[in-house]
């Protein structure tokens, strides 16, 4: 814990992964929506941060993408956190990602890619934002598909 009673940036992994070990505990075979509610009781959680803005923000994205072959489609939830140097500047950004990958369906090719950020202190309500992005067609069309690899990490950037 930070001084100000929050989690520090490094706990963050840790915490993400006992939130989804906790909804495995419900069901063991988590979908999309699932992995979605597990991130945003995550995203709920405040860490020790610089009181500036965006130094704490929420990504929401999706595409088809061949970072490493073959090409998959990837949901991806991270949450972005702005590191501050000993002078209070920006000295890099680390994101936490809980990426769910999918094998290339037709359907969700044609989905093209999207994404939508939340800032705490900065955007007005996270529940808002969040249901907003219920209106996205990429729950339809991965309802009735598992994630073949979901995967939790953390990078600089």
């Amino acid at each position: 814990m930070g001084m100000s009673g929050r989690p520090s940036t490094g706990e963050a992994v840790g915490l993400l992964e006992s939130e989804l070990r906790a909804a495995r505990e419900t069901r063991a075979d988590l979908g999309a929506e699932d992995v979605w509610r597990a991130f945003l009781r995550f995203g709920r959680v405040r860490f020790d941060t610089p009181d500036t803005p965006d130094v704490d923000g929420l990504l929401f994205q999706y595409g088809t993408h061949a970072f490493d072959a073959p090409a998959t489609f990837t949901l991806d939830f991270t949450r972005q956190f702005d590191v501050i140097d000993s002078d209070g500047e920006h000295d890099h950004y680390v994101q936490v990602h809980c990426e769910l990958r999918y094998g290339l369906a037709p359907a969700l090719q044609d989905l093209g890619s999207f994404n939508s950020w939340f800032f705490h202190d900065v955007e007005d309500d996270l529940d808002h934002w969040a249901q907003a992005l219920r209106n996205q067609p990429v729950w339809t069309a991965i309802s009735a598909l598992k994630p073949a690899e979901t995967r939790v990490y953390q990078e600089p950037v």
